[in-house]
């Protein structure tokens, strides 16, 4: 995506030389909105410009909904099975492959509880926005082969860090073969610190086939996942696996 605003911000250059500066405002505030539009569309990848994610289902006559977490397998994860666990609810981790390679045991327990297990990177790299395909391929397949090697499952199923979708990411998933899974309600727990606004944000337009986001390497989310639960139960909602919800594979 870099390569395509920095050429064309190139030929825009050359354009403006011969134009007045009223065109040249003109031009540049098109050029502006052009490239934030760019970041945008890469960012969000509910938006499903580049690709269609699975975001939500709104197609289900019941009340289910999907509850996802992102970034383990850590130590809090053993926290997040214990709420799980007690509640007797199925949830969705996307795990990074080096925190797979760390924690093999809890990446093992993850899939003998039944929880549903994707794809999401080897290595979570803040730069992925600009990776090359084969740099993003390799990510993408070198956690599927960690994943595999440590749980004998193969991962059908990609996240994309940070939600970032762009041209290179979606040349890379039609190589890897991978459907994507979003969500449609940001908890934003990575980045607020308190614990009543996120569950307020996460329960303020829930909807039956919504998928929710946290992340099991916040001690935060312990809490926010119980009182999430306590409210779904007192509400007839029916937590499940991305797979079931969406009623695709999960797995090769």
């Amino acid at each position: 995506m870099i390569n395509t605003i920095v050429v064309f911000l190139f030929f825009l250059g050359v354009l403006l030389v011969s134009f007045n500066i009223v065109s040249f405002l003109l031009v540049l505030g098109f050029a502006i909105g052009y490239v934030l539009f760019l970041l945008l569309v890469a960012t969000n990848v509910q938006w499903n410009f580049f690709v269609n994610a699975f975001n939500n289902n709104r197609f289900i006559s019941d009340k289910k909904i999907a509850i996802t977490f992102d970034d383990g397998p850590v130590e809090n994860t053993l926290r997040i099975l214990e709420v799980l666990d007690k509640y007797q609810v199925k949830a969705s981790f996307f795990c990074i492959g080096k925190n797979i390679e760390k924690n093999p045991d809890i990446f093992k327990k993850i899939l003998e509880k039944g929880h549903f297990v994707g794809n999401h990177t080897y290595s979570h790299t803040r730069k992925m926005g600009f990776l090359s395909s084969s740099k993003i391929l390799e990510e993408i397949r070198r956690c599927d082969d960690i994943a595999e090697k440590t749980g004998g499952v193969k991962l059908r199923t990609f996240r994309p860090p940070f939600g970032i979708i762009n041209p290179k990411t979606k040349r890379a998933l039609e190589i890897s073969g991978h459907k994507v899974i979003g969500w449609n309600v940001r908890s934003y727990d990575a980045i607020l610190s308190s614990k009543r606004y996120i569950l307020k944000r996460i329960l303020k337009k829930l909807q039956l086939g919504d998928v929710i986001l946290l992340h099991d390497n916040n001690p935060a989310s312990v809490e926010i996942l119980e009182q999430l639960l306590l409210f779904l139960q007192d509400n007839d909602y029916s937590p499940v696996r991305v797979d079931n919800l969406f009623q695709i594979d999960a797995y090769y």
